[in-house]
């Protein structure tokens, strides 16, 4: 009971940061920074090329969005370069001090 009602408190303080950073219109800065260095770092091209050659591996008129999602987001997120999470990890921070 006291693990629930701690992921519950989490969940909801996660909420209320998420909300306040939409309001501040940090969180959007913060994906325009983010988007702007993963295509600095080539990391958009990677997936790119990642998503043509699952559609070239796969039969082209059975190819569907949400399956090249569910195939693809796990080596996204594995590939994004360790500075980038680094950076914007310390940008989260710095935008979130100020809503604390």
């Amino acid at each position: 009971k006291q693990w629930y009602q701690r992921r519950v408190a989490i969940t909801a303080g996660r909420s209320v940061l998420n909300q306040s950073l939409i309001a501040s219109g940090e969180k959007e800065k913060l994906l325009d920074l983010l988007k702007v260095k993963l295509i600095e770092c080539g990391w958009r091209n990677e997936m790119k090329q990642l998503c043509r050659e699952a559609i070239r591996s796969k039969n082209k008129s059975n190819i569907n969005v949400e399956e090249l999602i569910e195939e693809l987001t796990p080596k996204a997120r594995a590939s994004v370069p360790d500075e980038v999470k680094k950076e914007k990890s310390t940008d989260c921070d710095s935008a979130l001090i100020p809503l604390l």
